[in-house]
């Protein structure tokens, strides 16, 4: 049983009997430079409308493969807009229109075959502010894994065990199991979310400023966390902390009025950018 386990130095691995594609790629290369079994996800001409208001103006980039990828600009930039794109969450607001490609390991994921839900276990979403159900901890990360289907306890147990593990999690709740995740802390509940996240084994991870809402002590586990998780996953985070992009990010696109005006490995926006908007920005001319 789960519970009977003694507690274990947290260790990233990846589950055995999903095997996920492993990028090449430098941690400093160009994307002009990346092969295509180093992408994840491509973005082409991507236009999104609310009603009459255009929110995206024909995005295009690539997402290189178990890299941190960070969106930044100025607040209404559409940074969040662009990350609910690549899980369809936009499709749950009434009047928008979306052109343009999105695609997912070669799969374009506005297809009419495309089943929604099971992009959304593939391509999983953590929001600014944590939201545990109001369940035991135990039960919070089995959810994902309980809809897919009957699935033994001891494969239950197991992939909790994972992904608490994984999350950064498991030294510090592995014997309470059983109590609820609302008596967590702020910062505990952000990674147990990002637990139940993982524990379905998805390709990418979708970052909506996971720390702003946590103090510095939690924002700092949460940066180290998604060092870690990049082993295994492909990671898109939103963040208005420019500080907080340049420490965990691999790459980075800045967005302005929904344009994507520059995208390239994290060193060269924060250090060489190509675009005087790019530079004022950095430099905190405006924002």
């Amino acid at each position: 049983m789960i519970d009977e386990r003694s507690e274990v130095a947290y260790e990233s691995s990846p589950m055995p009997d999903v095997p996920t594609p492993t990028s090449s790629i430098e941690e400093t290369t160009s994307p002009s430079a990346w092969r295509d079994e180093d992408i994840c996800l491509t973005v082409s001409d991507l236009c999104l409308h609310y009603g009459d208001n255009e929110a995206l103006t024909n995005i295009s980039m690539q997402v290189a493969r178990q890299r941190v990828t960070a969106l930044i600009g100025p607040s209404g930039c559409g940074k969040s807009t662009l990350l609910r794109c690549f899980n369809r969450m936009n499709d749950l607001i009434d009047d928008v229109r979306i052109t343009g490609k999105i695609e997912l390991n070669g799969m374009e994921i506005h297809d009419t075959a495309v089943d929604i839900a099971q992009l959304r276990r593939r391509v999983g979403m953590v929001f600014q502010r944590p939201n545990p159900f109001p369940k035991s901890i135990y039960e919070n990360v089995a959810y994902g894994l309980r809809l897919q289907g009957s699935m033994p306890k001891s494969e239950v147990d197991d992939r909790v065990e994972w992904a608490l593990k994984n999350s950064a999690l498991w030294e510090e709740v592995s014997g309470r199991l059983n109590e609820s995740a609302l008596d967590m802390s702020g910062g505990q509940q952000q990674r147990l979310v990002i637990a139940r996240a993982i524990a379905i084994q998805p390709d990418v991870l979708l970052l909506d400023e996971p720390a702003s809402a946590l103090d510095p002590i939690s924002t700092l586990k949460i940066e180290e966390l998604v060092h870690q998780l990049k082993q295994d996953y492909t990671i898109l985070i939103v963040t208005h902390n420019m500080q907080q992009a340049a420490r965990v990010s691999d790459y980075t696109g800045f967005l302005y009025l929904g344009k994507l005006v520059e995208y390239d490995t994290t060193n060269i926006i924060f250090t060489n950018p190509t675009e005087k908007q790019t530079e004022d920005y950095i430099t905190g001319r405006y924002g």
